[in-house]
């Protein structure tokens, strides 16, 4: 028998705009189709309760950093959206209470192999092969919301190569944040450290090794991250 060492990998944390201090990513859920334009873009139809999948948490890459195109694709999408970070949680939160387990706001990005998506849909399978790869979970600085406030409106926009390809206000979410929450504790034991990707709107599309991706969102530290080379 072979004896080995098995070392925990070490703890994903972002950044918080204006402090040194890090928040610690506990889980990261993602909420699909929760803009109408993106859904008819897809040629899906809305669904109740909100689509919901998870990314690991080492898929994460901070501002400034590259996305390798990943193995097992020709057709890399990016999908940006709304980041919340909780500060608390527990089962069956009340919509009127969600807002008060929100510690923040970011960024990110929901990196999509779309090809696979597609078979997946079709056959009903899950979607870990075409979401929860490494590398899939771009996320920006945290604003904190005692700097920036609830936010309830306010601009998602995602350039490639300083061209804007996606600009639409989170104000047109099917499923608003605080419903978002109360959905997920539904299900969910909801802690401190847990990220929500909130959704995106439409305009996805493909990139390419070498694109630049320039993310933003009004009030919330922007971020940047080029597509590097294939994975290997």
């Amino acid at each position: 028998m072979v004896a080995f060492a098995l070392t925990p990998p070490p703890q994903v944390h972002l950044d918080i705009t204006g402090t040194e201090e890090k928040f610690p990513v506990r889980r990261i859920y993602c909420i699909g189709k929760n803009y109408v334009a993106h859904i008819i873009e897809m040629n899906a139809d809305e669904r109740d309760p909100p689509v919901v999948f998870m990314k690991p948490t080492d898929a994460i890459v901070r501002n400034g950093g590259e996305i390798p195109y990943p193995v097992l694709t020709n057709n890399f999408h990016y999908e940006c959206e709304l980041v919340v970070a909780l500060k608390s949680g527990g089962y069956h939160i009340p919509v009127a209470e969600a807002a008060s387990h929100i510690y923040g706001y970011a960024i990110g990005l929901d990196m999509t192999r779309r090809d696979h998506q597609a078979a997946a849909l079709e056959k009903g399978l899950p979607w870990e092969v075409t979401k929860a790869f490494d590398h899939s979970a771009p996320i920006g600085p945290i604003t904190r919301a005692s700097d920036c406030g609830i936010l309830t409106s306010g601009h998602v926009r995602l350039k490639v190569n300083g061209e804007t390809r996606q600009d639409a206000d989170i104000s047109l979410m099917i499923w608003k944040v605080d419903e978002i929450i109360a959905k997920l504790s539904e299900q969910h034991r909801l802690m401190p450290g847990d990220i929500i990707m909130t959704g995106t709107p439409a305009g996805v599309g493909a990139v390419v090794t070498g694109d630049v991706l320039d993310c933003s969102m009004d009030g919330v530290q922007p971020m940047q991250l080029r597509i590097g080379p294939k994975a290997s």
